[in-house]
């Protein structure tokens, strides 16, 4: 009884730690201005299929997709199991799941090659981030704590498979012995955790016992723990993915959107009978983007949607030709800037001005002013973030509020402006340049 107590008080904190986390994420997400985005329901839930849980695009480098498939599937899919353990320790049984006799022992030999699988792969990808060091992950804008937790949960990954085997391997051996608590269950020995019964023979009964429940509350607690975790970690995709491949937009990429108020600010300047006469009390909206609440909630989802991969910056012409941007950490600031403005929230109740902004505190002029705008890290984002979209409104906001235009743009559009071309030629003389 006491044991089933701390479980249940055990479940109740989780739950309400995950719960007030995830709330605080889904307020950052919606301090960013409203955008619809609705319509093509079939090609939504196909991006849903395809890109989320088919991890399509990652398979364009077929070893690291099937890898990377196996330790996302095999991880979600092992932890089904995790019904029967929450049950069980709510009720205080033991195997509740085992009476559907052979369906469950073939259910749990599949779990068990899975957690092995994902093992396996996880060692792997320490081994590309830490021994290989893979350019786009080894690069120094991940120094410090996005390395810590790339490795921490590919480590943590490990350690609950690892666990789930072990105890299930203890579990096995004591069913064999007829230890009572265990003997009344006729699962027989599992595909990989029998493996594990030559090193685990030699212990006491005591001893084995130990060990099936100390794994036992490693596991369920390690869930827990991973799962409150990943509220505060980079791999929020694994959850994020789904509605931002979902809401992901379907137009041609490439193609920007028109801003409505510079039409406006035009026609009013043609025709000022037009403007409005509470125009000077109202006021306009800004051009572009300072901050995250000029941002929409669809670009604050796809930063916290970020798996930080850096498949994008390792595409983009800009970044591979020396120039400072990169647009992984483009996501990586505006999910840093919302949180920080989330943190200002929870202390002083609403956002206080902290005299801070998106656009010069954490994104530099330099970084916006070196984007071509060709989509390259559109293209390449496994889970359809669009980082270019955050730069474009960012840039907008620099040219038209602050008038910071590199000298070679303005000479160009005034060269338009007059001559109906980016060059300085007169357009009466086209038909001598222009071939």
């Amino acid at each position: 009884m006491i044991s089933q107590v701390i479980f249940i008080l055990v479940t109740a904190v989780a739950v309400f730690l995950f719960v007030k986390k995830w709330k605080e994420i889904y307020r950052n997400i919606h301090l960013g201005r409203k955008e619809k985005i609705k319509g093509n329901g079939a090609q939504r839930w196909r991006n849903v299929l395809l890109l989320a849980f088919g991890q399509k695009k990652m398979f364009k480098k077929p070893t690291v997709g099937l890898l990377h498939f196996v330790v996302y599937a095999g991880f979600i899919i092992v932890n089904i199991e995790l019904l029967e353990i929450i049950l069980d320790g709510a009720l205080g049984t033991h195997r509740l799941f085992a009476q559907a006799g052979y369906l469950y022992t073939l259910l749990i030999n599949a779990f068990e090659m899975l957690a092995l699988l994902v093992i396996v792969a996880c060692a792997l990808f320490l081994v590309r981030r830490n021994i290989l060091r893979v350019k786009r992950l080894a690069s120094s804008e991940l120094d410090g704590w996005p390395k810590t937790d790339a490795n921490l949960i590919l480590v943590t990954e490990i350690l609950l498979m690892s666990a789930f085997l072990k105890m299930n391997a203890a579990d096995t051996l004591l069913q064999a012995r007829g230890v009572p608590g265990y003997a009344e269950v006729h699962s027989g020995s599992f595909l990989v955790s029998q493996w594990l019964h030559p090193v685990l023979s030699a212990f006491s009964n005591a001893t084995l016992m130990f060990t099936e429940r100390f794994c036992w509350w490693f596991h369920i607690t390690g869930i827990y723990a991973f799962a409150i975790y990943l509220a505060y970690s980079k791999h929020l995709h694994i959850i994020l993915a789904f509605p931002n491949a979902y809401y992901a937009r379907l137009h041609p990429q490439g193609e920007m959107k028109n801003m409505p108020e510079i039409q406006q600010e035009v026609l009013y300047a043609m025709e000022p009978y037009r403007v409005p006469a509470d125009a000077e009390t109202t006021g306009n909206k800004a051009f572009g983007a300072k901050d995250i609440f000029d941002l929409s909630w669809k670009n604050l989802l796809d930063a916290y949607s970020c798996t930080e991969c850096g498949r994008c910056t390792a595409v983009c012409p800009a970044s591979i030709t020396g120039k400072k941007l990169s647009p992984r950490l483009i996501m990586m600031k505006t999910r840093d800037r919302a949180e920080e403005v989330g943190r200002n929230i929870n202390h002083n109740k609403n956002f206080t001005q902290d005299n801070r902004s998106l656009l010069h505190d954490y994104i530099t002029e330099e970084e916006l002013l070196a984007c071509t705008t060709c989509s390259a890290c559109v293209e390449a984002c496994p889970v359809s973030i669009e980082p270019l979209d955050i730069i474009v409104q960012l840039r907008r906001y620099l040219i038209m509020e602050e008038s910071k235009a590199p000298v070679e743009w303005n000479a160009m559009n005034t060269n338009i402006e007059n001559n109906f071309a980016p060059w300085q030629f007169s357009p009466e003389d086209r038909d001598a340049w222009v071939g």
